[in-house]
């Protein structure tokens, strides 16, 4: 009885030793006495005791950061820069088996790359290509790691930190940059309104009533308020008068 007892619990650990579980988002590798056997899908999987390994993959996309690393640009400018890498596991047999610890590797390379593509631009290209240089940088980093069972998404610059004096020139120079453009519209729009004038100008002279109206208008325009004083020192009329009298004169001279 004792035996049999001893059996049954013997023959249940062993099967409980058998089962491993292979979760939804993983994928499992299986190496019986040391070896590549297969690879194990999700669900309910049994391998045998003492003689198979079971290393569990994670195959949803990973994400790790690249640290900040210390670019001098082109022009000599040194940049401080990090950014993100986003990156699966494609074959699970291949990501175990070829590379020690493939997301220390991805990391690494991501970094050089970094490095490089950086290092190769100026500092105007660095703040304005973002975009470019993190697909520059994907594909140096695909290139290395498509042998390495690992698929390499995306690859995004974060933080580009400058000196602080070069912050303040570039702060200078895009003010006197913006007080230049200021300076530009202004003077356009003037221009344009000393034309308007000078059609105006023209336009009364030619029709005896325009000033009137004009005045008329600029009267009407001051409002109601009793706080409005206006003084005309010279009548409207009088001035008709004046000019009138200055046509007959000069027709009399000649």
């Amino acid at each position: 009885m004792v035996w049999e007892i001893a059996l049954f619990v013997i023959v249940v650990i062993i099967i409980l030793a058998s089962i491993r579980i292979v979760q939804q988002w993983e994928t499992g590798v299986r190496f019986r006495l040391g070896r590549y056997k297969d690879t194990l899908q999700p669900g309910l999987r049994l391998v045998i005791p003492v003689l198979d390994s079971i290393r569990k993959i994670d195959m949803r996309i990973l994400t790790i950061d690249i640290p900040r690393q210390q670019v001098i640009t082109k022009d000599n400018v040194p940049v401080t820069i990090n950014g993100v890498v986003y990156f699966k596991v494609v074959d699970a047999a291949t990501a175990i088996i070829k590379v020690q610890d493939y997301i220390y590797a991805v990391s690494q390379y991501a970094q050089t790359a970094l490095r490089d593509v950086a290092g190769g631009m100026s500092l105007d290209q660095v703040l304005g290509e973002r975009e470019n240089i993190g697909k520059d940088i994907e594909q140096i980093v695909e290139e290395a790691s498509k042998n390495w069972g690992i698929e390499v998404t995306d690859i995004k610059l974060q933080d580009i930190d400058m000196p602080e004096d070069l912050k303040r020139l570039m702060s200078r120079q895009a003010s006197s940059e913006r007080e230049k453009r200021a300076t530009i519209i202004k003077s356009e729009g003037d221009r344009m309104a000393a034309e308007n004038l000078s059609k105006a100008a023209t336009v009364m002279a030619k029709s005896p009533g325009a000033m009137q109206l004009r005045t008329l208008q600029t009267l009407d325009g001051l409002g109601p308020t009793a706080s409005n004083t206006v003084v005309i020192a010279i009548p409207v009329e009088v001035m008709d008068l004046a000019r009138n009298l200055d046509k007959m004169f000069g027709k009399k001279k000649r």
